[in-house]
């Protein structure tokens, strides 16, 4: 017998979609792109659950909803599968019984329908019917897909201008915002996440999904640039703002191991502005702190904004005046002439001792000594050196210019 085509033709909309299939089931029903932004709902449902009036109200799932369907193996198993899922109640973040399918082209996951199973438990011959539901879904979000992709472009090209200081007025960026139908808000800073491989059209949308469904920030724009992703964002708590970016970044980390199993990134950002003509300047600051973390690596790869960077903050600024006035550290300069004579690592063993803070079985541990050879180290370098190793002075102009060497 011939399967009876529910959504043949054309709908105009996402919306009439909706409906049609939540006709045909019975059931409330949402449209979600990839990223759970609401796209479309059925109308005049009497029943619903909180979780769905959320979605509705903010226009996307709740962040701790999206949580709970990663850690059930709900949305993994939804993006590997074309096959309708039933999916029980959560009821810690309000979450009735569901069933869910992706809409697909091919293997790329275009976006999601949920049908709510309040008054009715689908049938299999109802999970045949969702599944021609999403083939009809598949057409129109392609549609919204295409639209979305010209207008990315346009904002990655309108990004780099705002990055390199080739824009208008701080009047005309606001005006260019809001053609974008981005809401400028303010205070925004430039982030940077770095990737050990080059940022694939793949990887950027894991990436702008992690962003987007982390409720804390906005993504105003982004764009990738080789093994790097350049966000512009701001921090929904305006009264904690470098706390908020913090705790994205913390999990960030967490998720992209978690579900994507990527792990050894780097993330920076510069100083939050309260002007968009002011967005180079927060570039080039989380540039900096990449730079630092990239050649120093260590507890700095722990520092992820220009304003933890203290005298990193400096140190191109010093080493520039070292270089006018032809300096040179006379300590670092006789241990790096003993050890290149006599083929030993004094000056390593120095930067080891003064980076663990002078704890002397920190820096053997770091140097894989015995306590007694590090002990005899440092008297060596003394004697070599007529160095004081209780002159805070000297310590911390030896520190400085051990990060400047390291450094440049």
């Amino acid at each position: 017998m011939k399967q009876l085509d529910y959504f043949k033709g054309t709908f105009g909309s996402l919306e009439n979609l909706a409906d049609r299939i939540s006709d045909v089931l019975g059931c409330p029903v949402t449209i979600e792109d990839r990223n759970h932004r609401l796209l479309a709902y059925s109308t005049h449902e009497d029943s619903t659950d909180p979780a769905r009036i959320a979605t509705i109200i903010g226009r996307r799932v709740p962040e701790k909803v999206i949580n709970s369907l990663w850690k059930d193996g709900v949305i993994p198993t939804l993006q590997q599968s074309d096959a309708p899922l039933r999916i029980k109640s959560i009821n810690q973040v309000g979450l009735g019984d569901r069933v869910a399918v992706s809409i697909r082209k091919n293997e790329e996951v275009l976006g999601y329908i949920w049908v709510l199973e309040i008054n009715k438990k689908l049938s299999e011959e109802d999970m045949d019917v969702l599944k021609q539901a999403a083939q009809a879904a598949r057409s129109q979000l392609l549609q919204h897909q295409i639209g979305s992709k010209k207008k990315q472009e346009n904002q990655q090209e309108f990004l780099w201008k705002l990055l390199t200081g080739n824009h208008p007025s701080e009047e005309r960026i606001i005006e260019k915002l809001q053609e974008f139908s981005i809401l400028p808000a303010i205070p925004v800073s430039v982030m940077i996440l770095q990737f050990k491989e080059e940022v694939n059209e793949a990887r950027e949308k894991d990436i702008l999904y992690l962003a987007v469904v982390h409720q804390r920030i906005r993504v105003l724009l982004a764009a990738a640039d080789g093994q790097q992703m350049i966000l512009l964002v701001s921090p929904n708590d305006k009264e904690n703002n470098d706390q908020t970016i913090q705790e994205f970044i913390q999990t960030f980390f967490t998720h992209m191991e978690e579900r994507f199993s990527i792990t050894d990134v780097k993330a920076s950002y510069g100083s939050l502005i309260s002007r968009f003509d002011q967005i180079e300047k927060s570039y080039k600051e989380a540039l900096n702190v990449l730079d630092i973390q990239n050649k120093l690596g260590g507890d700095t790869l722990n520092l992820h904004s220009y304003n933890d960077l203290g005298i990193y903050q400096f140190l191109g600024i010093i080493r520039e005046k070292q270089v006018q006035d032809g300096y040179q550290n006379d300590v670092l300069t006789k241990l790096q002439e003993y050890d290149r004579m006599h083929r030993t690592t004094l000056c390593e063993t120095l930067a080891a001792y003064l980076e663990s803070d002078e704890n002397q079985h920190k820096a053997a541990e770091t140097l894989h000594i015995h306590i007694n050879t590090l002990m005899y180290r440092l008297k060596r370098i003394t004697e070599i050196t007529n160095l004081n190793l209780k002159s805070p002075e000297q310590k911390t102009m030896l520190i400085i210019d051990l990060k400047i060497r390291k450094l440049f």
